[in-house]
C-alpha cells in the first residue's frame, strides 16, 4: 500500500509542471499581460524549489520524510487551488511561492526515501510514473478549455486531486515511520551546505545534475524551434515531433526498471549517456529529417535512465546518513541547472545560430560524462 501511494506521488508530482505552460496562451490574455511574463512565476517556482531543496535535509530529519512528503503536497495543493482563484498576475506570482517551496521539499524527500528503501527499477518506474503525471497535466487543462470551464477549472481539478492524495499520505504516516526507524538512515545532525559541498564526490556529482537537467530542459524548450527553423519543419509538424522526446523518456523509464535487473546504476547511466551522445549526433549531422527525428527520440530513451540511476546510488556513494542532504543539494544543482542553461542556450543562439543546438547539447552531455567518471574514481579511491 505504501509503495502505491508512492507512486501515486510521483504522479501527482509530475501533473502541475506542464500546466502553466498548456496554459498560459489563454492565461495571459485574460490577464492582459505579455506573453513572457510566464518566466516571472517559472522563475518564482524555481527559486522557492532550490530554496526547499536545500532546506530538505533539516526537515526530513525533523518531521520525517511522511509528513515532510505529506505537508509538501499539501502546500502545492493550496498554491494549485490559488491559482484557480487568481484574476491578477501579482496573485499568481504569490502563489507560485508556496508552489515552488513545497514542490522542491516533496521532490527531495521521496527521492531520498526510494533511493534508501526501494530497489533501482522501482526509482525507474516512479520517475516513469512523473511522465505520466506530465502527460496527464495538460489533458485535464485541455478538456477544461475545450469544454469552456476555462483554465481556473484546470488548476482547481489538479488541486483537488492534490487535495486526496495529501489526505492519503497522511493517512499513511505510520508505514513511513516503520521504514525510517533504521538508525543508520539519520545522521546526528543536519549538514550546513558548506559540509556538503566539502564532502569528496558532491561537487562532481551536482555538475552532473545540472548539466542533465539542462540537457533535458533545452529540449523540451528549443526542439521545437530547432525543427521549424534549421530543418525547415512545419510548425504544427515540429511541436508533434518534439514531443518524441518526452515519449523516449517515459517509454525508456518504463524500459529501464527491467534494464537495471542486469546493469548497476553506474553502468546505466553510461548506457544512457552513449545514447544521447548517439542521438545528439543524428540530429546534428546531415543525414535528413527523418535522422533527426529518430535522434530526438533516442535523446529522451538516453536521458531516461541518467536522473533516476544517480539519485539511487546516492546512498550507496555517500551513506545512508548523509543522502538526504547530498540529494537535496541535487535538487538544487536541477533546478539551477533547468532554469539557467535553456535561456542561456537562446541568447547564445541568437548571437551565433539556432543550428548550434545540438553542439550545445554535445558539450553539456560531455562535461556530465566527465564529472561521473570523476565521482566513480572518487569513489574507488575511498
Amino acid at each position: 500500500m505504501l509503495l502505491a501511494i508512492i507512486y501515486l506521488s510521483f504522479i501527482s508530482l509530475g501533473l502541475p509542471d506542464s500546466l502553466l505552460g498548456s496554459a498560459w496562451p489563454v492565461m495571459h490574455g485574460e490577464l492582459a499581460v505579455p506573453l513572457s511574463w510566464s518566466g516571472v512565476i517559472f522563475m518564482i517556482i524555481s527559486f522557492g524549489t532550490v530554496v526547499s531543496s536545500l532546506q530538505s535535509d533539516r526537515l526530513t530529519r525533523r518531521l520525517g520524510a511522511g509528513l515532510v512528503t505529506a505537508i509538501s503536497v499539501a502546500m502545492t495543493a493550496l498554491a494549485l487551488f490559488g491559482f484557480s482563484v487568481s484574476h491578477s498576475f501579482v496573485a499568481l506570482c504569490l502563489w507560485a511561492i508556496p508552489y515552488g517551496l513545497g514542490a522542491g521539499s516533496v521532490d527531495a524527500a521521496l527521492n531520498n526515501y526510494v533511493a534508501l528503501h526501494y530497489a533501482s527499477r522501482h526509482m525507474s518506474w516512479l520517475h516513469c510514473m512523473w511522465g505520466v503525471g506530465t502527460s496527464v497535466g495538460p489533458l485535464i487543462m485541455g478538456a477544461a478549455l475545450t469544454r469552456g470551464a476555462g483554465w481556473h477549472s484546470g488548476y482547481r481539478v489538479i488541486a483537488l486531486i492534490q487535495i486526496a492524495l495529501s489526505l492519503s499520505i497522511f493517512l499513511s504516516l505510520s508505514q513511513w515511520k516503520k521504514r525510517e526507524a533504521s538508525p543508520e538512515t539519520r545522521s546526528e545532525k543536519p549538514l550546513s551546505l558548506g559540509q556538503i559541498v566539502s564532502i569528496p564526490g558532491v561537487k562532481s556529482v551536482m555538475l552532473c545534475f545540472f548539466c542533465y537537467c539542462a540537457i533535458e530542459q533545452t529540449v523540451s524548450l528549443w526542439a521545437s524551434s530547432y525543427l521549424v527553423k534549421v530543418r525547415a519543419v512545419d510548425e504544427i509538424t515540429a511541436a508533434r515531433l518534439a514531443s518524441l522526446f518526452f515519449l523516449g523518456i517515459t517509454g525508456g523509464r518504463a524500459i529501464s526498471g527491467f534494464v537495471t535487473y542486469v546493469l548497476s546504476d553506474r553502468q546505466m547511466i553510461r548506457l544512457g549517456a552513449g545514447i544521447v551522445g548517439l542521438g545528439a549526433l543524428l540530429v546534428m549531422l546531415p543525414l535528413g529529417n527523418t535522422a533527426a527525428f529518430v535522434g530526438l527520440i533516442l535523446i529522451g530513451l538516453g536521458c531516461a535512465p541518467i536522473y533516476p540511476s544517480i539519485i539511487h546510488a546516492t546512498p550507496a556513494i555517500f551513506g545512508a546518513d548523509r543522502s538526504q542532504a547530498i540529494i537535496g543539494v541535487q535538487m538544487a544543482s536541477a533546478y539551477v541547472g533547468s532554469s539557467l542553461m535553456p535561456p542561456f542556450f537562446g541568447w547564445l543562439s541568437a548571437r551565433l545560430d539556432l543550428s548550434i543546438f545540438p553542439l550545445y547539447l554535445l558539450a553539456l552531455l560531455l562535461l556530465m560524462a566527465v564529472m561521473h567518471e570523476k565521482l566513480c574514481h572518487t569513489v574507488d579511491r575511498t
